[in-house]
């Protein structure tokens, strides 16, 4: 039997992958170290009771995407509507969805290494060229690099994550201003990254409007503790979320998922509490880290990037690993040779990675 070969522009791509090991502290995923409050789940099973199961859900998703536009429009520091946000499953179709409509064949895709693999990822698989320029020594955005790269390459989509995954750190406002403008100037449009959002002390929200060819992503995953829901959305102009819905697939979001986003919402001000806690925490693990011989980087995420300095990254991996804690082992990134990363838990498993990093590295 003759089989089907795959595209021959995907022969070498590899899928995606993070290890899932049964641990007793897993700190390699980023997503929220507790569940949403019971009060979610009651609100949810009545919420379900309304859903007309034999019918398809709304096909817009009005409700849930007018809720996101109420809750983000504090960050955006304007008021936001339905018609500016476009909803997926997951933040990763929500960029999907992005390639689908501005990407694709015989067009390129920029992003700025280390940085999230999916950007790529998609780029590929949905058919356009990536191109890249690595950040600097302190994986800092090279606006150099960035000047050079988008005015001689003219790429459809360039892509920045704010704050960065795996490094941790945050553009800062004027960066992505000089980012958006030189995009604007070869007719591309940019895309911010702000899975982490919530954790930074600004966003780009602020900086989405009409006349701007800006799109900013951001998911349930992290702050809102629903990994499992598979839920994301941007929020950009009225013009480019109708671009989307011109590829996405019909009914793509089921009347469960939501019905789910939808109460995710109601509790914002327990969502802030957890944020909080996490950026508390975060600053107390950095603090521990300075006295420990590892090099770490400024995170404004719920993540922390370091490297050891007395053995190989891939040795203290496996050390965590058999004290019963899981971290992300970053060295495939680009440039991230030995690094590691830890996703911030509560306060015990925080305090359980320390204590075994303090006993591996002696």
């Amino acid at each position: 039997m003759s089989r089907p070969k795959i595209r021959d522009d995907l022969a070498l791509v590899k899928g995606y992958h993070s290890p899932q090991v049964e641990v007793d502290v897993r700190l390699n995923t980023n997503e929220s170290p507790e569940p949403p409050p019971a009060e979610f789940n009651i609100a949810l099973r009545e919420r379900l009771d309304s859903i007309n199961w034999h019918r398809y859900p709304d096909r817009a998703a009005l409700e849930l995407r007018e809720s996101i536009a109420e809750v983000e429009s504090a960050a955006a520091g304007q008021a936001l509507d339905a018609d500016q946000v476009f909803a997926a499953n997951g933040s990763n179709e929500v960029l999907q969805s992005v390639c689908l409509a501005y990407g694709g064949a015989a067009r390129s895709v920029a992003t700025f290494e280390p940085t999230y693999a999916l950007h790529s990822h998609i780029a590929k698989v949905t058919g356009a060229e990536v191109i890249s320029a690595p950040r600097d020594a302190n994986f800092n955005l090279d606006l150099d690099a960035a000047n050079e790269l988008i005015t001689f390459w003219k790429p459809s989509i360039t892509f920045l994550c704010s704050p960065n995954n795996p490094t941790g750190g945050v553009e800062t406002a004027e960066t992505i201003e000089t980012v958006l403008d030189l995009v604007e100037s070869v007719g591309g449009i940019l895309v911010v990254d702000e899975a982490y959002g919530q954790f930074a002390a600004h966003s780009a929200l602020e900086l989405v409007s009409e006349d701007r060819s800006l799109l900013v992503s951001r998911t349930f995953s992290k702050t809102w503790s629903a990994a499992a829901l598979r839920l994301g959305y941007l929020i950009g102009p009225r013009w480019a979320v109708s671009d989307l819905f011109r590829v996405v697939l019909p009914y793509h979001l089921d009347a469960f998922k939501q019905a789910a986003g939808k109460v995710a919402l109601d509790f914002h001000h327990e969502m802030e509490a957890r944020v909080a806690f996490l950026v508390e925490e975060r600053g107390r693990v950095a603090a521990a880290l300075d006295d420990l011989p590892v090099d770490q980087w400024p995170s404004g995420s719920n993540f922390i990037l370091f490297r050891p300095r007395t053995m190989p990254g891939d040795e203290l991996w496996d050390r965590l690993l058999e004290s019963g804690v899981l971290v992300r082992n970053c060295a495939s990134w680009p440039g991230l040779t030995d690094c590691l990363r830890i996703t911030l838990g509560t306060r015990a498993e925080n305090d359980r990675f320390l204590a075994s990093l303090r006993d591996v590295l002696g």
